[in-house]
């Protein structure tokens, strides 16, 4: 008897989806420890580490919308490869620009605004292309082996990048984020994806903004989109660890590569739990613990001294928010239309993504302002707020039990 596990494998083009998020997510994690480190090295100023987020913010922000709409009306397969084209690129202009000599970090900042652009047009036609790959039946698994994939390159990227760096420079680091990307460039292509429903619509400001409508008129969905919004802008303790490992825990580029694996650890083995035994009840409360749950590991965070407690507190928040993702990314699959995906994937992108940059360039000024360990006890206290705000603006949430329209396997 064919497992759905099985039948989740044989889907048309899920094996290649998975390397090539795999190569990518890799590459964009080993970029992202070598342009924070050497960031800090060049400068010793937490802002600096804002202004790596803030450099991508804005072009996501103003590119995320339009590439909606892009998603539903092109080649979804195609856009994916032309913007791991685009990254390719820019961790080849970070290599040519540390070969060079830096002595500031502005050049980084002005390269990470079209990484920025790459992302922003990335992440709808990815998310959309997914649903396109499994039956529906099997697509809370294919959710859950997803996430898993995403925080097992959280785990296993940080950690190479930080070695790459200490051990052999951020040249080695960008060389193999540019070899990484390829890769996933090239497994893209030969991805075998069914055809996807297209819009015939043109990119009018108000074709764009029907996702905005679309999220809107549903509060569970809106609901789930703006806790993790919140949660996520404000307790960002991530964007200062590159900080807190050198003034803080005091362990070097190498520890700074483990602590940015850590919330990937937690968070994957509750991924692997999730693929096996997927959310079927109570995924509005289940959020909110996950959620509430992320803020009180945060504050733990900022106020631990010691290695190994820092480590146990990003696993927690790691696995924590993996039960927020979990339910986010069912809820906008299963509400949404096939010829809509884009362009709502496009506004939980948007929400979500681009409140990872902001969140950053937060983390850094209230750094600036208060120091390293208020701003991150801030950051986990705001959280807890939001958590409970959220749980009186969208009671459809609170009191959900089951996910709208789900179609499950019978195992």
């Amino acid at each position: 008897m064919t497992t759905p596990l099985r039948q989740l494998w044989q889907s048309p083009g899920f094996a290649a989806f998975l390397i090539a998020r795999i190569a990518i997510l890799l590459a964009s994690q080993i970029q992202t420890v070598a342009v924070g480190a050497q960031v800090y090295a060049l400068t010793h100023d937490p802002l600096d580490l804002g202004l790596i987020g803030l450099s991508q913010f804005l072009p996501f922000l103003l590119c995320v919308l339009p590439a909606g709409q892009m998603a539903d009306r092109f080649d979804r397969k195609r856009i994916v490869a032309a913007c791991m084209v685009l990254e390719c690129l820019c961790a080849s202009v970070l290599l040519a620009l540390t070969l060079h000599g830096l002595v500031s970090p502005w050049p980084m900042f002005a390269v990470m605004v079209p990484f920025g652009i790459a992302r922003a047009v990335m992440a709808p036609a990815g998310q959309a292309l997914l649903p396109n790959l499994v039956p529906k039946a099997l697509f809370s698994r294919a959710v859950g082996v997803n996430s898993s994939v995403w925080q097992m390159a959280t785990i296993s990227g940080p950690a190479i990048g930080g070695m790459l760096y200490a051990r052999l420079g951020p040249a080695v680091a960008y060389g193999t984020t540019a070899t990484l990307g390829l890769l996933g460039v090239v497994a893209t292509l030969l991805m075998r994806a069914p055809q996807q429903e297209k819009t015939a619509r043109a990119a009018t400001l108000q074709a764009v903004a029907e996702g905005l409508r679309f999220v809107w008129q549903r509060k569970a969905l809106l609901g789930a989109i703006s806790l993790d919004l919140f949660a996520v802008l404000f307790g960002g303790a991530v964007a200062l660890l590159p900080a807190y490992a050198t003034d803080v825990l005091h362990v070097g580029a190498e520890g700074l590569g483990w602590l940015r694996a850590a919330p990937g650890i937690g968070a994957t083995l509750l991924g692997f739990w999730l693929t096996a035994r997927p959310i079927r009840r109570y995924a509005g409360p289940a959020m909110f613990g996950g959620v509430f749950l992320f803020g009180l590991a945060t504050i733990v965070f900022g106020l631990s001294r010691n290695f190994t407690l820092s480590l146990l507190m990003l696993a927690v928040l790691g696995a924590a928010d993996m039960v927020s993702v979990f339910v986010r990314h069912l809820l906008v699959q299963l509400e949404t239309p096939d010829g809509m995906r884009g362009r709502v994937a496009a506004v939980n992108s948007m929400f979500i993504g681009a409140s990872n940059e902001l969140g950053e360039f937060e983390s850094g000024i209230t750094a600036a302002w208060f120091g390293l360990v208020p701003a991150v006890v801030i950051g986990g206290l705001l959280t807890l707020g939001v958590v409970l705000g959220c749980m009186m603006l969208f009671p459809v949430l609170r009191t959900m039990d089951r996910f709208p329209g789900a179609v499950h396997d019978d195992t």
